[in-house]
């Protein structure tokens, strides 16, 4: 048996999660949060009181609000829950990250980890008090809702998330096995 009849040790371990991909998350994170935290700054000091900015028509129009609670400004008067559940989702998504095997699903946790952290924040460190504050929402989608940068690219990364579920990219598969698995056996 020569140096070459030898198996490699390598292919029989199962590889590490891959590091590099848990750094991109977290480059896609801090993107999408200060893409949103300045967004914040600018409507808070450029758009006042009840002022309105059509951007697309009625359809879309920049709208100061301070949203106190969750999606359709749900639950107003528990907001300190909401900051417990973002402070809780971004220690699940980031802990989650770390084992991400796909670069796809990197990018989709990325903005997940993104949005909820600018939300973390907000409700952290704006205004009435730490651990009550609201959101700052801006962008007014025809009057049905109003959101932000954050949650554009929380619901990116979520609509990522189902796409890739359905076409059956496992967020942990290890690519290698993965290859290896497509390739036909000779035996």
């Amino acid at each position: 048996m020569n140096a070459n009849d030898e198996p490699e040790a390598a292919d029989t371990d199962t590889p590490a999660p891959t590091r590099r991909l848990f750094w991109s998350a977290l480059g896609v994170a801090l993107g999408l949060l200060i893409v949103d935290q300045g967004t914040k700054w600018w409507a808070v000091t450029a758009l006042g009181d009840s002022e309105s900015i059509p951007v697309i028509g009625d359809f879309i129009r920049f709208w100061l609000v301070y949203n106190p609670g969750a999606a359709f400004s749900m639950g107003t008067g528990v907001t300190w829950i909401f900051t417990v559940f973002a402070g809780l989702a971004v220690v699940a998504i980031a802990w989650y990250a770390w084992r991400v095997r796909s670069a796809p699903w990197t990018y989709a946790l990325g903005l997940l980890l993104g949005g909820a952290t600018s939300h973390f924040g907000d409700r952290l460190l704006r205004e009435p008090g730490f651990g009550r504050g609201h959101v700052v929402d801006f962008i007014d989608y025809s009057g049905f809702f109003v959101g932000n940068v954050a949650d554009i690219g929380i619901f990116a990364g979520a609509v990522t998330i189902v796409v890739l579920s359905f076409m059956g990219v496992e967020a942990t598969q290890d690519p290698q096995a993965t290859a290896a698995e497509s390739i036909p056996s000779h035996e």
